[in-house]
């Protein structure tokens, strides 16, 4: 089945600018790991999805390489759309793609890579790397686990998958259901821990968030950010933004940045428009909306922000991160699609977050919170105490493994 998947991949590689890098990036993956990793070095491996997961797993990341600091750090990812972001990240040694989950694989994978340590971020289970690692009896952890009735290991056919889970030495999940879901297969080491991304974005505010054009830009004006758009998201945004006539400006941060949809977007736009690519040279004050066509500084620019807008919640899975602005104190608005996100669904029943159907609900959300600044600060104070009181999943699961 897998080298079937592979050789179909190599087929649609040629279609396809990502699966290509899907495919490209693994073919030189074990001679990466031969160029970097003795067989005398210790090892700790961290797999994330995406990059989603790699946000996710970070602060675990940054703590056990503070606890372990004579192992090298191996970073894997399955999606292009993280290891093409992250691959130059500082805090693994070793960062590449993980090969394709057939037994030759992962028997090579973790002849290489030899860890000591093994954690997967989420809900990743590839079942031959995961029977490798019982095999070899190498401890392995599930960080910010979900689970969900729907998933194969609850089917009465999901005997395979149910049987991959046996390798996890220790299940750190989010939240009860999971746990309770778990221990239906008969799996006692559980502990709801959270979900270490509150324990990221908490720490953001540590850092240093200053960006000087940015602050330019705003000129101490009412500034709304919207953050990793889609164009269902931007339709509505933009006619909001060519009616208003309210003294503000915006920032759009499209989740994609090629260059055809950001000429595309900016074109819309009837107020005066510059673009991250175009900034030098400008009077940034003078223009109404700002188009960041580049990545990697929206979680900065958030701190600009009095209002944020957090797209694709008019898509399938549904809306993105909202913690990054909620970390802020910042309120936020957005799409109807957000059931999958438990945090979203905290906020918004917190009423800090404004979920919106449709234009009129956009429009009517923007100009209350634009209007009253006492609404902005009171739904902004609640997202940033929501933030902190739901950090401290690291501690716990740090906890765990040193005494285990």
């Amino acid at each position: 089945m897998v080298l079937f998947a592979g050789f179909l991949l190599e087929i649609i590689a040629f279609f396809s600018p990502k699966t290509k890098l899907f495919v490209e990036g693994r073919k030189v993956v074990f001679l990466v790991l031969e160029q970097k990793i003795k067989p005398t070095d210790k090892t700790i491996w961290f797999h994330a999805a995406s990059l989603g997961e790699y946000e996710q797993g970070l602060p675990v990341i940054e703590k056990i390489k503070e606890q372990f600091p004579a192992h090298k750090i191996v970073l894997t990812f399955f999606s292009p759309s993280g290891y093409e972001v992250r691959k130059n990240n500082t805090v693994a040694d070793v960062t590449v793609y993980l090969p394709l989950d057939s037994k030759k694989n992962a028997q090579q994978f973790l002849k290489l890579v030899h860890p000591d340590l093994v954690f997967f971020i989420k809900y990743e289970y590839w079942p031959n790397y995961l029977a490798e690692l019982k095999k070899l009896n190498i401890k392995t952890y599930l960080v910010s686990g979900i689970l969900r009735k729907n998933q194969l290991f609850f089917k009465w056919y999901g005997g395979f998958y149910r049987e991959a889970l046996d390798a996890f030495t220790y299940f750190f999940v989010q939240n009860e259901t999971s746990k309770k879901l778990l221990q239906q297969l008969g799996k006692t080491d559980v502990a709801v821990s959270g979900d270490t991304r509150f324990d990221r974005v908490a720490t953001i505010l540590e850092k240093d968030n200053s960006l000087d054009f940015i602050s330019d830009f705003k000129n101490n004006t009412i500034t709304i950010v919207v953050g990793s758009s889609w164009p269902k998201d931007e339709d509505l945004i933009v006619n909001f933004i060519d009616s208003n006539t309210l003294n503000i400006k915006f920032i759009i941060a499209p989740h994609n940045i090629k260059e055809e949809q950001i000429q595309q977007l900016k074109n819309s736009i009837t107020k005066k428009t510059v673009l991250f690519s175009e900034k030098e040279e400008q009077n940034l004050a003078d223009f109404d909306v700002f188009i960041i066509d580049t990545i990697g500084i929206l979680t900065k620019i958030y701190s600009y922000a009095d209002i944020a807008y957090v797209g694709g919640g008019f898509g399938n899975p549904g809306v993105h991160n909202v913690l990054e602005p909620a970390t802020f104190g910042v309120p936020i608005i957005i799409g109807p699609n957000y059931s999958h996100f438990a945090e979203a669904i905290a906020l918004v029943n917190m009423d800090a977050c404004v979920a919106v159907a449709n234009q009129k609900e956009l429009d009517e959300a923007l100009e209350n919170l634009i209007r009253n600044a006492d609404i902005r600060n009171e739904k902004g104070h609640m997202c940033s105490t929501f933030v902190q009181m739901n950090k401290g999943a690291t501690a716990i699961i740090l906890k765990n493994i040193l005494h285990d």
